[in-house]
């Protein structure tokens, strides 16, 4: 149960026993202020993501679905079962993969892969103290996977061109909607639009029905990347070794300034000397 959460019957609505078609013909009652401070305070201080009150038409929209999936009326007895149910610690998941915002691309702001491939990896492979260890690198907050599978052309090309050169890619977000997505690494064709003709011969599949429209990672792109659920503002979760380079783009903009420090000061301390 969450700090201050004060302790309540779980619902007891008949509604739990709904059909789906039941449930999702249910009312919602609005959600009311003291509702969005009670929500917007638990997001901000579990997931560090801003919540003014500007966010509370967002905020309302985008949890009605599962409101509505639970067979639940009014953000009250929504807040009651989030923070007092049994079922809350799980229900937390599911709210944050509702209220998260992924928005993502291959090859997203080209100049950075640019400096890891003409910069940083040269670097790495002419440093004779890093002679024959693996880079690693992480893509912290990837969202639906486009940002690590970029990662993993680029260290992937720049492999072929320097034998005995290993690498991994640690990829987490705090979706496991995403994560999921990312995993089976399935796009549509408009997605892949940014990746360069010799990479889309190289890593992606056309599916087998054309109509589809969709591609797949190649299976040795996707085994070299590793994807985990992770809170990046939760410190008791840690990378599971110390990182070459961090990909953290996109993410703090959402952070207010005191977490944006903080998170800035945690992935320094996850970085090898010199990443």
């Amino acid at each position: 149960m969450p700090p201050g959460a004060k302790a309540r019957d779980r619902p007891s609505s008949v509604q739990y026993n709904m059909s789906d078609t039941q449930k999702s013909a249910l009312p919602t009652k609005s959600m009311s202020n003291d509702e969005f401070q009670r929500l917007s305070g638990f997001i901000r201080a579990h997931c560090g993501i801003k919540m003014p009150p500007v966010k509370k038409i967002m905020l309302e929209a985008r949890l009605q679905k599962r409101l509505r999936s639970l067979g639940i009326g009014s953000f009250r007895e929504y807040c009651d079962y989030l923070f007092s149910s049994s079922d809350g610690e799980k229900e937390y998941v599911h709210m944050i993969d509702a209220v998260t915002t992924n928005k993502t691309d291959f090859f997203r702001e080209p100049v950075h892969f640019r400096f890891l491939a003409e910069t940083l990896l040269p670097e790495f492979v002419g440093n004779g103290e890093r002679a024959g260890k693996k880079f690693t690198a992480w893509s912290a907050g990837c969202s639906s996977g486009e940002e690590p599978y970029t990662l993993a052309m680029v260290l992937s090309d720049f492999a072929a061109r320097h034998a005995g050169f290993q690498f991994s890619v640690v990829a987490t977000d705090i979706s496991t909607r995403v994560i999921e997505r990312a995993r089976l690494a399935i796009y549509g064709e408009d997605q892949v639009r940014d990746v360069p003709l010799e990479q889309k011969q190289r890593y992606l599949l056309r599916s087998r029905d054309r109509s589809a429209r969709l591609v797949r990672i190649v299976p040795e792109l996707r085994d070299r990347v590793q994807f985990k659920r992770m809170n990046l503002i939760d410190e008791r979760i840690v990378p599971p070794e110390s990182m070459d380079a961090i990909f953290c783009r996109n993410v703090m903009i959402y952070f207010d300034r005191e977490t944006q420090h903080k998170l800035l000061a945690r992935l320094c301390r996850y970085l090898k000397a010199g990443g």
